[in-house]
């Protein structure tokens, strides 16, 4: 099989999401990684291209030099992954798009809506593809769990709670230099949201993806733990979807205890589930009236999911990086046009990530207002 060849922006020396990308795109052998503009910092981006042997020539210190050059050779890169805070998505996004060059793009979308608007105008007038790394849609129980939803297993949904907790930001480390705190808690660099920007978006997203439902409107507590810190660090939200469905999302980075647990229980009126990311492999599932099952990844009753999203047998662990190469496999299945990248989040789910921080932040300037989902500021 001829393997794609991917670029990347950002994800130099200390980036932490640009060094995820690289393996998720590596795991199922689709890409190979041959140009890169990997930091803002000529010497850096040239000393990080030269860690991943990418060719002097093809190591850029300006994104838009990359797009256009890239564009012209012959051998040019099919894909980019833009992997820089997020302030520093929109222009790259836009410069690949419009050099014909699709991009994988990791989320949220951008820092604002203005420029969540412009990405969207440059995807329609463009021939490129667009994927945004909301890798957790990449699990294969938590496609299973979207497709027992859609089949009606659990009948009209109630309830649905949706927690994403960390508590990495416990103390101000961004005070004491620590790089990733540093951005992401700064509104300049992360735009509005803290919490509900970095992690809350993973968590709307997730919960829109398996219900199949969308949100009609949201009430946000918002709130800042942290010493001087300017974006939130803790947020309770309610939500009222669609079919009178009532869910709560709590997203935090100063819940002592927590490392990446996000946890996802859903209730209809025939049933319910439970699934955790913590442990992935294992998801329960009642029927009222019965005994509470145990479904494992690719165990008996997951269907064919098995063949399409797994790639060991039972028992041997699949976790946070397969989902991710499940993204990056997809991505390029859409690219060389083998399916419709149906499962894929991209543009929209991209808007409703930025209308979900904006709404959010709304409401809880006006003391937690219930507010009409993705309504803009005017």
């Amino acid at each position: 099989m001829k393997r794609l060849k991917l670029g990347m922006v950002g994800g130099g020396r200390g980036a932490f999401i640009g060094g995820v990308h690289r393996i998720a795109s590596r795991i199922d052998g689709r890409f190979e990684l041959v140009a890169g503009a990997l930091s803002s910092s000529a010497d850096t981006a040239a000393e990080s291209a030269a860690d991943l042997g990418i060719a002097p020539d093809r190591s850029y210190s300006d994104f838009r030099v990359m797009a256009k050059t890239e564009a012209d050779r012959s051998d040019g890169i099919d894909a980019v992954a833009i992997v820089t805070p997020n302030q520093m998505h929109a222009a790259p996004v836009i410069a690949f798009l419009r050099a014909g060059i699709s991009v994988i793009c990791d989320k949220p979308l951008c820092a604002t809506l203005a420029e969540a608007d412009e990405i969207a105008a440059a995807i329609k007038s463009s021939n490129a593809h667009f994927v945004l790394t909301h890798n957790y849609t990449g699990y294969p129980l938590v496609r299973h769990a979207r497709r027992i939803i859609a089949n009606g297993e659990l009948g009209a949904i109630r309830v649905a709670q949706i927690e994403y907790a960390q508590d990495w930001l416990a103390k101000s480390i961004e005070n004491e230099g620590q790089k990733q705190a540093a951005w992401r808690t700064d509104p300049a660099k992360s735009g509005g949201g803290g919490a509900i920007g970095d992690i809350g978006t993973h968590a709307f997203n997730l919960l829109g993806f398996v219900t199949g439902l969308k949100t009609e409107a949201l009430s946000a507590d918002l709130h800042s733990f942290g010493t001087g810190r300017q974006v939130d660090d803790n947020a309770h939200i309610l939500l009222r979807m669609q079919g009178g469905a009532k869910a709560m999302l709590w997203a935090s980075q100063i819940a002592i205890g927590n490392e990446n647990r996000m946890c996802l229980r859903v209730y209809g009126e025939k049933g319910g589930l439970e699934w955790s990311q913590e442990n992935p492999n294992v998801m329960s599932l009642t029927v009222h009236g019965e005994a509470k099952r145990i479904l494992t990844r690719g165990g008996a009753g997951f269907g064919d999911g098995s063949q399409l999203w797994t790639r060991i047998p039972p028992g041997h662990p699949e976790g946070y990086l397969e989902c991710f190469a499940n993204i990056y496999t997809e991505a390029a299945d859409l690219i060389e046009g083998k399916n419709d990248g149906a499962m894929l989040p991209g543009i929209d789910e991209g808007l409703q990530g930025m209308q979900f921080i904006d709404t959010c932040l709304r409401s809880a300037k006006n003391n937690s207002e219930w507010l009409p989902f993705g309504l803009k500021k005017s």
